[in-house]
C-alpha cells in the first residue's frame, strides 16, 4: 500500500470513529422510532466499517489512529432536529473522507472506498428527507461546497 493510501485509509478510519461516537450522542435525542432504528443501523454500519478498515490495515502494517475518549461536536444536540443536523454532517463529513480515498486507493481498497462513499451518501439523503432539509441530496457526494 503506498503512503498516500496509509494516509488517505487512516484518515477515513479516524473519521468512522467519530461517526461511531456521534451515533451514541444523537441516537438518545431522536424520539420517533423509526428515526432512533435509523440511527442504530447507521451506528452499526460505521461499527462494522471501522471494524474492518482496522482489520485491513493492521494486516498491511499499517495500524490507523486510535478513537478519541470523546470528539467536540459542532453544535450542541439537544432534540431530535439538532440530532437530525447532526446526523447528516456525520454522513457528509464521511463521504468526504471516503472520496479521498478514493484517489489514493485501488483495487479492493478502492471498492471499499466507494461503497462507503455510496452508504454515506444514501444515509445522508436519507437524514436529510427526515428532517426536511432541502436539498435532499448533493450533485458530488463528499465534495465540499
Amino acid at each position: 500500500m503506498s503512503g498516500s493510501a496509509a494516509k488517505s485509509l487512516g484518515a477515513a478510519l479516524a473519521g468512522e470513529h467519530a461517526a461511531v461516537y456521534a451515533y451514541g450522542v444523537l441516537g438518545v435525542r431522536l424520539t420517533d422510532n423509526s428515526l432512533a432504528t435509523a440511527a442504530r443501523s447507521a451506528e452499526a454500519a460505521h461499527r462494522a466499517r471501522r471494524e474492518s478498515l482496522m482489520a485491513a490495515l493492521a494486516g498491511l502494517g499499517t495500524p490507523g489512529p486510535a478513537a478519541n475518549a470523546g470528539y467536540q461536536l459542532p453544535f450542541p444536540v439537544t432534540d431530535s432536529a439538532s440530532a437530525i443536523k447532526l446526523a447528516v454532517q456525520v454522513e457528509e463529513k464521511a463521504a468526504a473522507l471516503w472520496r479521498a480515498a478514493l484517489a489514493d486507493t485501488d483495487g479492493e481498497q478502492r471498492r471499499t472506498a466507494l461503497d462507503a462513499l455510496v452508504d454515506c451518501a444514501v444515509r445522508a439523503t436519507t437524514w436529510r428527507r427526515a428532517g426536511s432539509i432541502t436539498p435532499l441530496t448533493t450533485t458530488y457526494p463528499g465534495r465540499p461546497v
